[in-house]
């Protein structure tokens, strides 16, 4: 297969990759305020994230100008579609990891990531209440993705003094949150099973009440009601999705298996802060193990990606 064919089978769920690496680097900034750990890995992680993403930026671009109809293509699929607004979060949390290196950056990368997550936002929500195609079986975790992004604007945008706009995307996160989780739970419970390739997306359910605990950690600006139900429900599916560990073991490699990665990561910042707000000695040590696990998951993800990316397993015709 030629670079120009590869190039056309570039897929936009490769930014989930972003969003993990981001991830992680706002976990060990985070552990280098509570534990301590060298600052320095943060800041190493934070530009290689921002490398990555310039590359897949720029591969994508290419892509769409000379193979426009394959991204047609994907704005179409009901399950790809969901994905092409990892691209503006992954702008939000680039400017929320760089923002202590390099403020004026991160604003224009935050302020840009806001706005095109909003235009998705509006686009992906209009073209499921309009669509023609889209059915029970097509809704996966993965759909969380366009509406429930918001969430994550508010955790950099706080600081940046933005809090009317910060209060106006977490609005939009939390009521979508909530509408989707219950369509994703009664297609799971009344219908077929999520296929094997989808199984990963389960753990971007972690997410929203995660996420969302960090951001209202920064609106409310304390430990409240509130603030506790949601990091709770975090935990709790975490801890549901880990007790189903083999489930997950058996499953062959897939990109879709980097939607691991910035769900736990979240759950990770969630904990610290929840640490921070409480001084409870199993919550300290809660983060620290959670600190340990996503890390050696987004190593494990890399090598795996890598090594499929040699095998000539990524940018293929699906089978």
């Amino acid at each position: 297969m030629t670079g120009d064919q590869r190039l056309a089978h570039l897929p936009v769920a490769l930014f989930a990759m972003v969003m993990g690496l981001s991830g992680l680097t706002l976990v060990w900034q985070k552990s280098a305020e509570v534990l301590a750990t060298p600052a320095a890995i943060g800041t190493l992680l934070a530009l290689t994230t921002a490398a990555v993403f310039v590359i897949l930026a720029g591969a994508y671009t290419l892509k769409a100008l000379r193979h426009p109809d394959a991204v047609r293509a994907e704005l179409n699929h009901p399950v790809k579609l969901s994905f092409f607004p990892a691209i503006s979060i992954s702008l939000v949390l680039l400017g929320t990891a760089l923002r202590h290196l390099a403020p004026s950056l991160a604003l224009g990368l935050w302020g840009l990531g806001a706005l095109l997550h909003l235009l998705l936002t509006l686009y992906v929500v209009g073209r499921w209440m309009h669509h023609e195609q889209f059915e029970i079986n097509h809704i996966n975790p993965a759909w969380f993705i366009p509406a429930v992004g918001n969430i994550l604007v508010p955790i950099a945008g706080v600081g940046f003094g933005q809090i009317t706009v910060s209060w106006f995307f977490f609005s939009i996160g939390i009521i979508f949150w909530l509408v989707l989780l219950t369509i994703v739970f009664y297609r799971m419970f009344f219908h077929a099973p999520l296929p094997d390739r989808l199984l990963p997306t389960l753990f971007i359910m972690i997410a929203p009440p995660a996420a969302g605990f960090i951001a209202w950690s920064q609106l409310a600006g304390e430990l409240d009601p509130l603030g506790r139900i949601l990091v709770n429900i975090g935990l709790f599916l975490t801890l549901l999705l880990l007790t189903q560990a083999r489930r997950f073991a058996a499953l062959p490699f897939a990109l879709s298996f980097w939607a691991y990665s910035f769900p736990l990561a979240a759950m990770t910042v969630a904990s610290f802060i929840y640490y921070q707000a409480t001084d409870l000695v199993a919550l300290r040590w809660l983060s620290t193990g959670l600190l340990a696990l996503t890390t050696l998951l987004i190593a494990w993800l890399i090598v795996l990606t890598v090594q499929a990316g040699h095998r000539g397993q990524i940018c293929v015709a699906e089978g």
